[in-house]
């Protein structure tokens, strides 16, 4: 069975991901593994506040490849060029852009979409509307120039969603259905699946075939039994498979997902196949790993 982690960062990347010891950032990301469930070491991400730590963790899960992922919010800045460093000259590695209009106007935001794709070689592009300030639901017209142009030319747009987005009235799947429909070609990717509004999220990824969905670390919370049950059933070529490291352990997040029920049909989809579709990834020429 081979692996694709969808969300999957080193703690060097930011504070906010434990990169310094016994910071408040730090207690921080201890509480979150705790409360994603966790077992054993709250701290087992220390090991990836280096570059050699973080790929030795990746290559001892077993990862086919990891997805390191920015982001662009006022609060919170992990520029396109750091993801780049991280990732390049690593095959197991592939980087996730980001921009945000608000900031930058449309026009630079677009202009940095191009050179994170063209330039630095990333495979999409983060937007996290519920992050900006003001807040915006994703079906904002200031984001549809952005949609556009990533359908245009074929790359996936994630978006940044669940409970940690600071109005809980901005976690709304609901509003995805607008740009679903607008933009049919464009395929859409839903961080944190919006736990905990599963049920709406899958009416809407029903409706729209383009919706896909990265529950993560919520897929081990109550309620997110459903995102199982669906992907048993409709959801099967949506659903994929994330970590959220550092936020929980690499390879406790295969073993629990392992538990969850996928019909085997449904596994190599989940871990591999949809990944790979999604984001047109050629095969490891000689880094693939498998998890006995």
């Amino acid at each position: 069975m081979k692996v694709i982690d969808l969300r999957c960062r080193p703690a060097y990347l930011h504070d906010f991901f434990g990169a310094t010891p016994d910071s408040p950032e730090c207690a921080a990301a201890r509480w979150l593994n705790r409360r994603v469930g966790t077992r054993g070491d709250d701290q087992h991400f220390a090991r990836s506040r280096t570059r050699e730590g973080f790929l030795a963790e990746v290559q001892e899960s077993g990862l086919l490849r990891a997805v390191v992922v920015g982001r662009h919010t006022p609060a919170q800045h992990l520029p396109n060029d750091q993801i780049f460093q991280i990732v390049r000259d690593h095959e197991q590695l592939l980087g996730i852009g980001s921009v945000e209009p608000a900031v930058q106007g449309i026009d630079g935001a677009l202009q940095e979409a191009g050179r994170a794709l063209d330039e630095l070689g990333l495979s999409g592009i983060d937007l996290e509307p519920g992050f900006a300030e003001p807040a915006r639901h994703p079906d904002d017209p200031l984001y549809f120039p952005l949609y556009e142009y990533l359908q245009a030319r074929g790359v996936p747009l994630f978006l940044m969603s669940g409970p940690t987005t600071p109005n809980p009235a901005f976690n709304d799947p609901g509003r995805l259905a607008a740009v679903a429909r607008s933009f049919p070609q464009l395929a859409i990717v839903c961080y944190h699946g919006y736990w905990p509004q599963v049920q709406a999220l899958l009416g809407v990824a029903f409706r729209h075939e383009n919706i896909h969905i990265v529950p993560d670390m919520y897929l081990f919370l109550p309620g997110s039994e459903s995102f199982v049950r669906a992907a048993n059933g409709f959801l099967g070529d949506q659903l994929l498979f994330g970590s959220s490291y550092p936020f929980r352990p690499i390879r406790q997040s295969i073993e629990d997902a392992l538990q969850l029920g996928f019909r085997a049909a449904v596994l190599d989809k989940f871990f591999y196949g949809n990944a790979t579709r999604l984001l047109a990834m050629p095969e490891p020429t000689d880094t693939a790993r498998k998890i006995p």
